[in-house]
């Protein structure tokens, strides 16, 4: 699931976040590990311009720092970048902070990465916003060394040079797996040739199976072998039947019926859903994933 109150965008924030902190996330953290949860996820934006501010807000916890925050609070549940966006930072900046981020947490690191779509962010950082699909492929390309096993990793590229410059700790991962986000033609074809997995961002059911198929074909075409994590966003959930109001789109009612719905995704190729719940409270929202842990989640096996 991705984490609420550390990004606050109007399309998904409860009203309850805007008053919440630190605690509040430990605690559902703690209810997620808990429940059998596969990851914690949180997003990356580094400002917020104003123009885009009312509609995204500006509360966007930083992800490594949140991350690591949440790794101490919990024992197994894994933690992942939902994206973060390495185009705007140099490749051994990135790989210092999840390299360490994944030692500190004994090796539950998911680096997921995404090209970005804030222009201002790029500009005021120095980096070119119409090139970013070109910096993200050759950031990928130099984070696969520098995550890597090797002390002085190496990479040589058009926009990133370096050797001889050591970084430990090492990530306790002998590989750490990056999963690409994005649904644009570009995204899809930088997950199935670059990625160990792809995180979709929105697409609805119906489209998922052409987008599964075309990764498919991608990697087949290209030779590319090795284990590969399709995900899917589900729409908002309430386990149980909800005494309010909750929006047409989420699907509510008991873990029979929900689990139903979502053996659809398996169904399409989908090997791991991101969950999003709707709630009134932090309690409502770790009553839900405790719900959901334990009545629904066994019925999806």
């Amino acid at each position: 699931m991705q984490l609420p109150v550390q990004s606050q965008s109007t399309l998904y924030a409860e009203g309850w976040e805007a008053e919440a902190g630190p605690q509040d996330l430990v605690e559902i953290a703690r209810a997620a590990d808990r429940a059998g949860f596969d990851y914690l996820a949180g997003c990356d934006h580094v400002a917020v311009p104003r123009r885009l501010a009312a509609a995204m807000s500006t509360v966007w916890y930083d992800p490594v720092a949140t991350l690591a925050f949440l790794a101490a609070a919990t024992r197994r549940v894994r933690l992942l970048s939902h994206v973060a966006i390495v185009g705007l930072r140099h490749p051994l900046l990135t790989a210092k902070q999840y390299a360490t981020l994944d030692h500190l947490s004994g090796g539950r690191l998911i680096l997921g990465v995404g090209a970005g779509h804030v222009r201002e962010e790029f500009e005021a950082l120095g980096v070119d916003f119409r090139q970013r699909g070109t910096v993200l492929d050759e950031c990928l390309d130099a984070l696969r060394a520098a995550l890597g096993p090797e002390e002085f990793p190496e990479h040589h590229g058009k926009l990133y040079d370096f050797e001889g410059l050591g970084q430990r700790p090492r990530p306790a991962q002998d590989r750490i797996p990056v999963w690409v986000g994005g649904s644009s033609p570009p995204a899809v074809r930088r997950a199935a040739l670059k990625g160990d997995g792809w995180l979709p961002q929105g697409d609805p059911r119906d489209r998922l199976p052409g987008q599964i198929a075309r990764i498919r074909e991608l990697r087949e075409q290209a030779g590319v072998r090795g284990p590969f994590t399709v995900g899917a966003i589900t729409e908002p959930l309430y386990v149980g039947t909800p005494r309010w109001e909750v929006g047409r789109r989420t699907l509510t009612g008991g873990p029979q019926e929900l689990a139903e719905s979502l053996r659809a995704y398996r169904a399409m190729g989908v090997h791991q859903v991101q969950v999003r719940f709707r709630s009134r409270s932090r309690d409502e929202l770790t009553d839900q994933i405790r719900q959901f842990g334990q009545e629904v989640a066994p019925l999806l096996t």
